[in-house]
């Protein structure tokens, strides 16, 4: 498999001519989602769904159980809970997680899942939420209002992947990414690489 990371969150998935797009939020590029075969969202923010874009993309859109999807025109998805086990784009796509993380007292209080694919690459989302099963390669928040850098580290460490890739970096200055980079490299080690939007791994 070959993964891009584009701007934010969003993640390419390409093998065999079939690409899988993860979370094209409204920061992100117009061509992580060219030639894509089906979409997945974690969850209903703007910086993870780009509802308008998706609408006239014309490709499947999987989307959590009451995520609220709103925009100018309406988007058709298929939508999946926690537990759930679908192919989209001929890869296998497990659901798990359920919520977002907390900010504050309670909020926000929406639905996250977090997807794993091809039982290796996982993108969480926005959540902390460990999978029951092995992680080979982990898509890792760097920066989020509802993240403490030590959390992300456990969480790292605790699935212990093989890889680990940055991912919702876009609210980061050239400092504040050279000191997150800085923390992840030394505490996680070779296992981690920072990629930059469209660089592909």
């Amino acid at each position: 498999m070959q993964l891009t990371k584009w701007t934010h969150a969003c993640v390419r998935i390409e093998q065999d001519d079939r690409v899988l797009v993860i979370d094209p939020g409204t920061w992100s590029e117009p061509a992580a989602l060219v030639g894509a075969d089906a979409v997945l969202i974690t969850h209903e923010h703007t910086d993870h769904v780009d509802v308008l874009r998706l609408a006239g993309l014309g490709v499947p859109v999987f989307a959590p159980h009451g995520a609220r999807l709103s925009g100018p025109v309406p988007l058709a998805v298929t939508r999946v809970a926690a537990g759930d086990r679908f192919t989209a784009a001929g890869f296998a796509v497990s659901a798990v997680g359920g919520r977002h993380a907390l900010i504050h007292a309670g909020e926000p209080d929406c639905v996250n899942l977090g997807y794993l694919v091809q039982d290796a690459v996982y993108h969480p989302g926005d959540s902390l939420h460990r999978p029951d099963q092995p992680v080979d390669t982990l898509l890792l928040t760097a920066q989020a209002s509802w993240l403490k850098l030590t959390e992300a580290i456990d969480f790292a460490l605790a699935l212990d992947p093989r890889r680990v890739f940055p991912i919702h970096d876009a609210q980061l200055n050239e400092r504040g990414l050279a000191s997150v980079n800085g923390w992840y490299g030394e505490l996680l080690g070779d296992r981690y690489r920072y990629l930059a939007p469209g660089e592909s791994a």
